[in-house]
């Protein structure tokens, strides 16, 4: 990987570091473009099974959209109209509209967690934050828009009047606020976030990765839909999952009194 993000695979384990800490991780179209390639890749190696996504430093995750460059290509007149979502930009889908990633994604969050950088973070499964961790969506101060979910994902996440009261103000949240509203899993010192989240990482890897897919896939899938339609809806990789042999090591590894051996195919 080039400057900008990086991409390191141990065991069955991905971590993805956004690496800008000089322009606290700020992404820029190169950075988008490069995360692209890395979550195509996380997506199809099927010897990984959890991604880790966090910033490089110790000041932020990521503070979002690189402002400098927006700022640049305004004046050059290459901007262009912002919408919802990145489609028909460089480097879609990225993290937050890959709606069909059903390998889980760990948020590793120390620092600001702002704008764009929130809104990948509320796109992960887990976050487990550090005690100096700080969230927000500033876009309405800025003349924006959370435009890549985050309108969406908060309004869903929260009770409608905080997340109203968040998106309407740009007002921050600390970590604890955040671990309240139920935003985030964990809060821990800085000190105690690696040895946190190896310990989530862990308790992944423990379970069978085509169980945890399926659970996935179901429970984004069903969350419109009516009690009735989801039991008879046929998922993916549930039926993925039925029919592995990883369905029969599970059960047999318990009545055998060993850990189990997961193929995860």
């Amino acid at each position: 990987m080039s400057k900008g993000v990086r991409y390191e695979k141990t065991g069955h384990v991905a971590v993805v570091t956004l690496d800008r800490p000089e322009a606290l991780n700020a992404m820029n179209l190169c950075m988008h473009e490069e995360l692209a390639r890395v979550w195509d890749d996380f997506e199809t190696d099927d010897d990984l099974w959890v991604a880790v996504l966090t910033g490089a430093g110790s000041r932020a995750f990521s503070v979002g959209q690189d402002l400098k460059e927006l700022a640049e290509r305004v004046r050059s007149g290459t901007a262009g109209t912002a919408t919802f979502g990145s489609r028909g930009k460089p480097a879609w889908p990225r993290l937050t509209e890959r709606l069909e990633l059903t390998k889980p994604v760990v948020a590793k969050v120390r620092g600001y967690a702002m704008g764009g950088g929130f809104e990948l973070a509320l796109a992960c499964d887990i976050v487990i934050a550090s005690t100096d961790a700080t969230f927000a969506l500033p876009e309405a101060r800025l003349g924006l828009m959370a435009g890549a979910g985050g309108v969406f994902r908060l309004s869903k996440q929260l009770p409608w009047r905080a997340a109203m009261g968040h998106l309407l103000t740009g007002r921050p949240m600390t970590a604890q606020r955040a671990f309240e509203l139920g935003l985030v899993n964990e809060v821990v010192s800085a000190d105690e976030l690696d040895t946190c989240v190896d310990g989530w990482v862990a308790d992944i890897l423990r379970c069978a990765p085509l169980s945890v897919r399926a659970i996935k896939e179901a429970a984004t899938k069903s969350l419109t839909m009516p009690l009735d339609t989801a039991f008879s809806t046929r998922f993916h990789w549930e039926e993925r999952r039925m029919h592995s042999r990883d369905a029969i090591e599970g059960p047999l590894a318990f009545v055998e009194k060993r850990d189990p051996r997961w193929e995860g195919r």
